[in-house]
């Protein structure tokens, strides 16, 4: 009779996580980054129908990686509790602090209990109602306040949850991603600027040289502030086109050739004002010859 194979607990945990680290990284990357009018995520997908970023609640979005039919169900599961805890209390207790807190408690059970662990990786954003108050500290909390900041929440497979405050990068090769956000990123940019360096930096991501990746192989929305409800709006082809196309140089004007300064005139007298009247000045005109007086 053969013994069993003995595992010890912490080695069991360490095969679970790089199985699903392995999972994850199989994947194609996605970044989630801030701007000035709200939150961005950028994600290269080649299908358009199979999203990676979808809406939750009327200012909450999600983003995913790993598998799609798990990360899937977290979605359905996020939207039917936020549409249950909306309706029996008000819309504005559906913070993205408290879905990513039931993300984390229920991949954190799967990945203790389960016999597999989820594959997937999260980020949760919220976008801030509006910046026209001060803003909170950095270790103050206002969720649901109007002034609040963007809230970027990254839950990983075992359920560990951390607040991000400028973007988030998962799924694939991140290291190269994120040295690229890195460099790139400045607080309050715009959303052109904030695109092209997203995809610049997903570009960079994987083996060999950097690649540029065109609208086709992308998959955008935003999160805007500016919008007075649902703030989740998707950005099509045709849009990606001009926004990552950048404006077209204006041809430098020709510089005119200097003309010579006319050479200026010796101030003149009265006199040699005089004599200087041109010759061809015909004399006023006298009265008629039968109208003049005989000379006495």
């Amino acid at each position: 009779m053969t013994m069993p194979v003995y595992a010890s607990p912490e080695q069991f945990m360490r095969d679970r996580s790089e199985y699903a680290r392995k999972g994850i990284g199989r994947g194609r990357s996605v970044v989630v980054t801030t701007y000035s009018a709200g939150v961005l995520f950028v994600a290269e997908n080649h299908s358009p129908t199979l999203h990676k970023v979808s809406e939750i609640y009327d200012r909450i979005g999600l983003a995913a990686v790993g598998r799609y039919n798990e990360f899937e169900n977290l979605r359905t599961a996020g939207i039917r509790l936020a549409d249950v805890r909306g309706y029996s209390y008000d819309r504005r207790d559906v913070t993205a602090r408290w879905l990513a807190n039931a993300y984390a408690q229920t991949l954190g059970s799967i990945f203790s209990e389960h016999q597999k662990p989820y594959e997937v990786e999260l980020c949760v954003a919220e976008v801030a109602r509006s910046v026209g108050e001060p803003v909170p500290a950095p270790g103050e909390t206002r969720l649901g306040a109007p002034g609040q900041r963007d809230q970027l929440y990254r839950i990983s497979f075992d359920g560990s949850i951390m607040e991000e405050t400028r973007y988030v990068v998962m799924g694939g090769v991140t290291e190269p991603v994120a040295s690229a956000m890195e460099k790139s990123f400045r607080a309050g940019w715009d959303l052109p600027t904030a695109l092209a360096a997203a995809v610049s930096a997903l570009g960079a991501g994987g083996e060999g040289a950097p690649r540029k990746l065109e609208s086709g192989q992308l998959e955008v929305a935003v999160l805007d502030r500016t919008v007075p409800e649902r703030t989740f709006r998707r950005l099509d082809r045709d849009l990606l086109d001009q926004l990552l196309t950048p404006p077209s140089a204006e041809p430098a004007a020709t510089p005119a050739e200097p003309t010579e300064p006319a050479e200026s005139a010796e101030p003149v007298g009265p006199a040699e004002a005089a004599d200087a009247a041109p010759a061809d000045t015909a004399p006023e005109p006298g009265p008629p010859a039968d109208e003049q007086q005989p000379d006495h």
